[in-house]
Order: C-alpha cells, then sequence, then structure tokens
C-alpha cells in the first residue's frame, strides 16, 4: 500500500495521509478547509515498513481503508514547569 502524504500550510506539524497522490475525495470540506491548501511531502510505500515516526502504522493503515485519509496532528506542547514540579514532588495541597 502506497499512500500520499501532505503538510498543512496552515497548521504547523499537522500532516494528512490519502490513499493516492491529489485524491482529496474522501476528506470532509470542512477539515480540508481548516488544513489548507496541502503541500506534498511524499509518496510512502506503508507495506515496506514497520512503523511511523509518530504514528500508530496499523491505524493509518485501517484509517486509510476506512475512511480514505488519516490526519496526524502535533503532539499536545509538554508544561516543562508541571513535569519539573512533579519531578521534585511538589504539591499545592
Amino acid at each position: 500500500m502506497i499512500c500520499a502524504v501532505y503538510k498543512s500550510r496552515l497548521k504547523p506539524d499537522s500532516y494528512l495521509f490519502v490513499e493516492k497522490r491529489n485524491d482529496f475525495e474522501r476528506v470532509p470540506e470542512p477539515l480540508m478547509k481548516m488544513f489548507g491548501t496541502p503541500e506534498l511531502v511524499m509518496l510512502l510505500p506503508l507495506n515496506k515498513r514497520e512503523q511511523l515516526a509518530l504514528a500508530d502504522i496499523e491505524k493509518v493503515k485501517v484509517e486509510l481503508a476506512e475512511k480514505g485519509y488519516y490526519l496526524q496532528l502535533p503532539p499536545p506542547p509538554v508544561n516543562l514547569l508541571e513535569e519539573y514540579k512533579k519531578e521534585i514532588g511538589y504539591s499545592r495541597d
């Protein structure tokens, strides 16, 4: 299975995987508006990979088959202050 991966010009670090290059027919219109004009990043042979950097490859395959697309959003930002407080055992209680 080869899919096309596009990045968003409006949403940093957001990627849209579709079954075929330039085929956005199954992607909902509101999502396309939010995503903006897609910019092709690569054609990706999923069957030759065991994993992806930030997405579960099996989930990507299932969503491509069922929905025709997979949207990869960036991970939420880490609050370093909160992480440090947890590390040192700080609590307001």
